[in-house]
């Protein structure tokens, strides 16, 4: 059976992003290699990291011992799978390190360019 609406899409010359709104990939072009031995490869741009400046933030956590970045992404964020916001956010480049040190203050932020509450009121 044809999915309707992918058949309405492709009918309107209209793609299906790539990835989620939530994915940290969402709205990076994919590219293609050709292997040695012929095959295609389909693959993601490179992603840089995003300014600190890029991001309002709502809290502050301590890192504790025991700490995952998954389990403090799900308890401050929501979802377990978001912790990339997290890394992103504290500028981290191997995100497992933002909790080997027990005591570390990591922010917790709105999703990169969401300004916090009342960033834009004129008093």
């Amino acid at each position: 059976m044809v999915d309707p609406i992918q058949a309405f899409m492709q009918a309107n010359g209209l793609a299906q992003p790539a990835f989620a709104p939530d994915s940290r990939y969402h709205g990076l072009p994919t590219a293609q290699a050709t292997l040695p031995d012929g095959r295609q490869v389909v693959f993601v741009t490179r992603r840089f990291l995003p300014p600190p400046e890029n991001f309002a933030r709502m809290a502050t956590a301590t890192v504790v011992a025991g700490d995952r970045l998954d389990n403090l992404s799900a308890q401050h964020l929501g979802a377990a799978e978001q912790n990339w916001r997290l890394a992103d956010a504290n500028g981290a480049m191997l995100p497992e390190a933002l909790v080997a040190e027990v005591g570390r203050q990591l922010a917790i932020t709105l999703p990169e360019g969401v300004p916090a509450p009342g960033a834009g009121d004129v008093r």
